[in-house]
């Protein structure tokens, strides 16, 4: 009830905190990045790299101290498997707020490598976000339309080239790529208008995440299936954090087997996303009711 009565001042001075929090590290990594590009490559630009790395965990890690510094909540984290900092994994996860990248680096933390996200190429232009983006070397994607590529079809494929390119940096140290597959933020408008066949999700989307297996998929260790909930606000899960009534978040992580899925293998390329959509979709299917049974419990 005192939380509640004193959200609007709560909501001003914890906003503050996570800019400068956000301007404080993004700064440094922007400034680390410009660095790095006059250093020579080898050794050296992968200890700039781990620096780097750091402030990202460091952003993660002190943006969820001050969401537990102004909200009552606890977090959950159940682990079903086992995780390295030495391996590489491809993440695969639910999206229903911004809170969401913030949590995924700050799990990362001390468990597994360093997250890279595939960012909308507008992206670029967000405040500390954009270039901090850059500077950690995460992809820019620009996706094009399908009338677009039916007026340039010389654009077909691009995306996968980009993929290609982007992810030839992750071969040689260990690797966290996150991908949200339902491509937008779940709204239950959202829901209703896709006509979404899953209680709590929205229809995954098998282009991007086929293109990363594509591109290094004899290189993940795993799959890490994460189901981010937040039972207790649901609807505004970010202003709830932000006004200090987040109550509780659970980040469940189930650690499956890459998919024996080959682009280049016998099956053609309509054949191939036609399967690798099918696993997809029996992996959302039990991801929904997964998700269905802790918020139940």
């Amino acid at each position: 009830m005192i939380r509640t009565l004193f959200s609007p001042v709560i909501f001003l001075i914890h906003t503050t905190l996570q800019v400068f929090n956000l301007a404080l590290w993004g700064g440094l990594i922007i400034l680390l990045g410009v660095v790095k590009l006059i250093l020579p490559a080898g050794k050296v630009t992968q200890v700039w790299n781990s620096l780097m790395h750091a402030c990202l965990f460091s952003f993660g890690r002190f943006s969820v101290l001050l969401i537990r510094l102004f909200n009552n909540i606890s977090i959950e984290r159940p682990i079903d498997g086992r995780l390295s900092k030495d391996g590489w994994y491809l993440i695969i996860a639910n999206h229903l707020s911004y809170l969401d990248i913030v949590l995924l680096i700050e799990f990362a933390t001390n468990r597994i490598p360093a997250p890279k996200f595939f960012l909308k190429k507008e992206l670029i232009w967000l405040p500390f976000v954009g270039l901090g983006a850059w500077a950690l070397d995460m992809p820019f994607m620009h996706r094009y339309t399908k009338a677009y590529l039916e007026k340039y079809p010389e654009k077909k494929g691009k995306d996968l080239e980009t993929t290609r390119a982007s992810c030839e940096k992750f071969r040689h140290v260990p690797t966290t790529v996150i991908n949200f597959v339902e491509g937008t933020r779940f709204t239950p408008q959202k829901h209703q208008l896709k006509q979404s066949p899953y209680e709590t999700l929205l229809p995954p989307k098998a282009g991007g995440i086929s293109f990363t297996l594509a591109a290094m998929g004899e290189l993940f260790t795993n799959v890490l299936d994460i189901s981010l909930l937040y039972p207790e606000n649901k609807r505004h899960p970010m202003m709830a954090m932000l006004s200090g009534t987040m109550t509780k978040i659970i980040i469940d992580v189930n650690v499956i087997p890459v998919p024996a899925l080959q682009q280049h293998s016998t099956l053609s390329e309509p054949e191939f996303r036609t399967t690798f959509q099918e696993w997809l979709n029996t992996l959302w299917k039990n991801k929904d009711n997964r998700i269905k049974r802790l918020l139940e419990s």
